[in-house]
């Protein structure tokens, strides 16, 4: 029988460490793990940020969407972040130095670092969408002290939060509104010394700061934004809010709502949807 060669052999790297961050009298490893396809030629790269509601970030999950990517002949490195009760921006801070670490190891892994594209579901893609609107900016840069092009060629969204002053709006979820909700800690941080609890509505400068819609700007990468219209943990409004900043500031975007789907549920592991992303990404980084 004669086998007619299409996709990649792609092999794995696990649990490397792409950064130290030291916290007071330690020093915190992160960790990401690598599928590389086993090709001749500088690949494409994509970060894969988990999701977690800002209180984990298991960088193992989503494989079925990360080896369908890879099958692509893209690179596919999946990041863990600083997640509650680290307050912002580490969790940013993390995402720009896993870009970092990929562009500094791009020869050994056969990267292409000039097509590294971006995503995430939930609290991954509000990274994704952080990285990709705040490329460039210095107070945003990597807390390594190492000058590191953080610019990104693609940016992928599943159920993500753009704005976190209205993360909740329409719907009945009254935890949004709770001072410890995780999105409340992100931003004001845990208690110590003195009360810093608030909800996250109650001091909108700091929850603006802490969104990456407030960041959009002319000149960004293209976007892919999709949320299911039954999602009972992130509004759907999110997509919608930023897809319209998004077109205001004449940056290409791209809204999908998935009928029938709510948060993180099993509509979001078909074929169909996994094989849509991964298509999306090889054209925008071809």
């Amino acid at each position: 029988m004669k086998v007619n060669v299409t996709v990649p052999k792609v092999n794995e790297y696990h649990d490397v460490a792409f950064s130290q961050v030291k916290e007071n009298d330690t020093v915190r490893e992160m960790h990401m793990s690598l599928l590389v396809p086993e090709t001749d030629v500088a690949k494409p790269a994509v970060i894969y940020f988990p999701g977690g509601g800002f209180q984990s970030a298991n960088y193992h999950k989503y494989i079925q969407m990360r080896t369908a990517i890879a099958q692509q002949g893209i690179v596919v490195a999946a990041a863990e972040y600083r997640a509650v009760p680290d307050a912002f921006p580490a969790i940013l801070n993390d995402g720009k130095n896993a870009l970092g670490y990929l562009r500094r190891n791009a020869k050994k892994y056969g990267i292409d670092p000039t097509r590294i594209a971006v995503m995430g579901d939930s609290a991954g893609g509000y990274l994704a969408q952080f990285v990709g609107t705040t490329a460039e900016k210095s107070e945003y840069m990597p807390d390594t002290g190492e000058v590191v092009d953080t610019t990104v060629s693609a940016v992928v969204s599943l159920y993500g939060i753009s704005d976190l002053l209205t993360i909740g709006k329409g719907l009945n979820a009254d935890f949004h509104a709770s001072t410890t909700s995780t999105e409340a800690l992100l931003v004001n941080g845990v208690s110590y010394g003195e009360d810093t609890a608030h909800a996250i509505t109650d001091v909108e400068e700091n929850a603006k700061f802490a969104s990456p819609i407030s960041h959009v700007k002319k000149g960004l990468a293209p976007f892919l934004l999709m949320h299911g219209d039954a999602d009972t943990v992130v509004s759907p409004y999110q997509a919608e809010e930023m897809e319209t900043c998004l077109k205001e500031n004449n940056v290409p975007v791209e809204r999908i709502t998935l009928e029938g789907a709510n948060h993180a549920t099993v509509e979001w592991y078909q074929p169909e949807i996994i094989n849509l992303v991964a298509d999306w990404l090889v054209d925008k980084l071809s």
